[in-house]
């Protein structure tokens, strides 16, 4: 391979960046464009509806209502650009943290978070939706991201598909085993990082000895951008940017967005063991709500009616998830052996058996 074609890899030097922290507008680099007007706004009133979403679905949990939820608080940008870059027909490779991607593309809030709440299953229909279920083991999700962009491109469909990935599932064997594959194959697929700095309570310093997420795409080929993970119009213009370079058939495109946990790991965990409350406020400062905000109403694309607006929208979209959530769900027990095997084994009928019988048995 040429000194051309391994610059034509690389990530830029610094993350690429539309925003300031403070909401105004910086020089982004050469190759990348604004995205229009029209879709910012509505990148703005999903931000603001995910954002709600998330504090409901924290508070739902802490009632009792979902068995666990990992927050995505200050990794919006990330979320909503994602699924702005993508078409309909498009696939979308979610992990557990990706509630809100899911529910800013159109999914039902309480399917979203049937998983989640304890079922065995994912609640919503993936083949109607393109979004695959969500996935709770680090990065397998990648793999079988690749082989559907190959499905596709096989079927002789002209859609891309998106794998999202945490900067702890870029440590795993399955994400380099998706490189390498989509790599030589060319497969239309984009690797969207969210690197919020901690696996669990790994810092990313731990994990890697790599200058950045985005330089482990050019040991396979794949061509590698980073991005300000809190500036939503830099996410939406890199990640469009590599959507169309995979549907043009240029192959699989690696984006690492910088960005930030601002809860814990989950409900379950106790963030302050492992960093400070300096840290936190530091990257809350940088907040992709607020940068976007103040970025469009200097552009005059935002005014008070407009922020209003969409608060009212994200405080009835909230009712709608409490509403739903808290309705208890007619379950059936014998579903549990439903889909274990096409033909149940003779362990399976037993045990079902023994099920039946104690639900049967009179009360003592």
């Amino acid at each position: 391979m040429s000194h051309h074609q391994v610059a034509g890899l690389l990530p830029a030097p610094e993350p690429v960046r539309f925003v300031a922290e403070d909401g105004t507008a910086v020089d982004p680099p050469a190759g990348y464009r604004a995205p229009a007007d029209e879709q910012l706004a509505e990148a703005y009133r999903r931000m603001v509806l995910g954002r709600r979403f998330d504090r409901q679905a924290t508070a739902l949990t802490k009632q009792g209502r979902l068995a666990v939820y990992p927050s995505s608080m200050g990794q919006e940008a990330c979320q909503v650009a994602g699924v702005l870059a993508l078409g309909a027909d498009d696939w979308l490779f979610p992990t557990y943290r990706d509630c809100v991607a899911l529910v800013a593309r159109g999914l039902d809030p309480v399917e979203v978070l049937t998983l989640l709440r304890g079922d065995w299953h994912c609640g919503y229909d993936p083949a109607a939706t393109r979004v695959a279920p969500q996935c709770t083991p680090l990065a397998t999700q990648t793999v079988h991201a690749v082989g559907m962009a190959e499905a596709l491109r096989r079927k002789g469909e002209d859609a891309v598909v998106m794998a999202f990935v945490g900067d702890g599932g870029t440590s795993e064997g399955d994400f380099h085993e998706a490189l390498n594959f989509a790599g030589v194959l060319r497969s239309p697929v984009v690797f969207f990082v969210q690197n919020n700095k901690y696996a669990i309570s790994v810092p990313l310093a731990r994990q890697t000895a790599a200058p950045a997420l985005a330089y482990k795409g050019v040991g396979y080929g794949v061509r590698s951008e980073q991005v300000d993970g809190n500036d939503l119009v830099a996410v939406l213009s890199v990640l469009t940017e590599a959507v169309r370079h995979a549907r043009e058939g240029g192959g699989p495109f690696l984006v690492e967005a910088h960005t930030y946990r601002m809860d814990a790991h989950t409900n379950a965990d106790d963030a302050t063991r492992y960093r400070d409350d300096e840290e936190v406020e530091r990257w809350a400062a940088a907040d992709p709500l607020a940068r976007l905000e103040t970025y469009l109403r200097d552009r005059g694309l935002l005014d008070a009616a407009g922020v209003t607006a969409a608060r009212e929208a994200a405080e009835e979209f909230a009712a709608r998830v409490r509403d739903g959530l808290n309705a208890d769900p007619e379950t059936d027990p014998y579903e549990l052996f439903d889909h274990v095997y096409a033909d149940p084994t003779p362990q399976l009928r037993e045990q079902r058996e023994l099920l039946a019988a104690e639900l049967t048995a009179p009360e003592e």
